[in-house]
């Protein structure tokens, strides 16, 4: 029988000491390999999803939260900024600015954020059309490919938004057109996956519609002074009529601000409806140009792309933080204090780790430290019957080793379902896509600790097994 085949049959002599050693060794193996391969998959989404932007802008609050609500999706917004207070930042005469991107944010499709955003939006992550097209107009939607999956989504399929961004559809907004369906993109791995993506003047629309409805609720009387003279014919079954006269001049002086006429209609079961934009007046609604005449309109937020290095782009954020009611953060700072706030404890974790890991070493060398005084005739005997010294003691590592290779083996197993139940818990919080079954650079650096942690385990042992007195172990048999 060859040594191999002796060792591993040596161990399962002893089970108990075999299991207690294998369940500290697979924890400690196992916890290492856990923390490891989810913070770098962590930082390899938030570095993804970077998008090469340089600065968001958005209403004063946590820059933190500000980041990670308009750059990741997964908190709410710090609040809204006005078209008028932002200009600066969109206009494309602008020569700090390569890109100005706005977000509208607010509502949702069974829990998919819709985001009112232009065209350039999907650049940012490469993203491109797998069917239909980019939208165009006003209430069309082009859908990320996890969103469209996930909700059943194909080209010419309808339907309407819920206020908020969590997956209550508490308040849909059924009363205004639904969105439509234009184009489902290619897949990216990047945020956008997960959102509908709109024209901002669709938002604005739905937003509008919402505060009319509700103040229909309280008072069936509205005073609609528009300088743009807008003719609503009002055709419904109350008690009330409403008359205006509407004519486009186009001047954009008016209260709400939209380029386009409305058509509210009272019907059984409606709120008021929104007549959409001509396509003519809809042209470029998709392009930042579109939305600097909307003064008193309000988006979310802006990501920014400097057009270059220098001390007035370096000293944006500080001028906008301290000069006008606005916030400016920088995706990359924030993200980098985020993980130096969870670097302690991420480390504690691994340390903790590599604790248990090598307090299972010290189990190893105990068991089979104590199992020397039971095997001594057994070893005599191996060597009367021919083996080395050296034999020996190659015996005894290779109990050590096969502990270890046994040890990690298992650790890699919980680390790996570890894995699925963290993945789970993140995809279905914040709808991120992590890969359990992804093996690392460090699994491999753990396979060489674990062998190593087992040869010491074992060296001791294996030194005093080469050792034996064969005549002096046979005369006291």
């Amino acid at each position: 029988m060859s040594f191999l085949k002796l060792s591993l049959k040596n161990l399962f002599h002893r089970p108990l000491n075999l299991i207690l050693s294998l369940m500290l060794f697979a924890l400690g193996i196992g916890l290492i390999s856990l923390i490891v391969n989810v913070n770098s998959q962590v930082e390899k989404q938030f570095e993804n999803n970077l998008a090469g932007i340089d600065l968001v802008i958005g209403a004063k609050g946590s820059p933190l939260q500000l980041v990670l609500c308009n750059m990741y999706h997964v908190d709410n917004p710090t609040g809204n900024i006005s078209i008028d207070e932002a200009q600066p930042f969109l206009n494309p005469n602008n020569p700090m600015v390569r890109k100005a991107v706005p977000l509208s944010l607010g509502d949702n499709y069974r829990g998919f954020r819709i985001v009112g955003t232009t065209g350039d939006f999907p650049s940012l992550y490469n993203a491109t059309p797998a069917e239909g097209k980019i939208w165009e107009y006003d209430f069309e939607v082009t859908v990320g490919a996890v969103a469209a999956r996930e909700l059943g989504l194909s080209i010419g399929d309808e339907f309407h938004g819920a206020h908020g961004l969590g997956g209550a559809d508490i308040h849909v907004h059924d009363y205004v057109p639904p969105y439509v369906v234009k184009g489902i993109l290619e897949p990216t791995g990047a945020v956008i996956d997960q959102l509908i993506l709109t024209n901002t003047a669709s938002v604005w629309m739905v937003h509008h519609d919402h505060d009319h409805d509700h103040d229909h609720d309280h008072d069936h009387s509205h005073d609609h002074r528009h300088e743009h003279h807008h003719d609503h014919e009002h055709d419904h079954g109350h008690d009330h009529n409403h008359t205006h006269d509407h004519n486009h001049d186009h001047s954009h002086n008016r209260e709400h601000d939209h380029d386009h006429g409305h058509h509210h209609e009272h019907g059984p079961g409606c709120g008021h409806h929104h007549d959409l934009h001509s396509a003519e007046e809809q042209k470029g609604s998709n392009r930042v140009e579109y939305l600097l005449d909307f003064h008193d309109e309000n988006i979310t937020a802006i990501l920014l792309k400097f057009s270059g290095r220098n001390i007035q782009t370096l000293n944006m954020a500080r001028q906008i933080n301290e000069n006008t009611n606005m916030m400016a953060a920088s995706p990359a700072f924030e993200i980098n204090r985020l993980f130096d706030m969870m670097g302690t404890g991420i480390d504690a974790i691994g340390a903790l780790g590599w604790i248990i890991a090598i307090v299972s070493g010290f189990s190893i060398f105990i068991s089979l430290f104590q199992s020397l005084n039971r095997r001594k005739y057994e070893l005599a005997l191996i060597r009367v019957m021919g083996s080395s010294r050296m034999g020996v003691f190659s015996l005894v590592i290779l109990e050590g080793l096969w502990i270890a290779v046994m040890g990690y083996v298992a650790g890699m197993v919980l680390s790996k379902a570890g894995m699925f139940a963290v993945a789970g818990m993140i995809e279905s919080g914040y709808r991120y896509a992590i890969e359990p079954m992804t093996f690392m650079q460090t699994d491999l650096i753990l396979l060489g600790a674990s062998l190593i942690i087992g040869f010491i385990a074992a060296l001791i042992p294996a030194i005093l097994a080469m050792r034996t007195d064969i005549a002096k172990t046979l005369s006291s048999a």
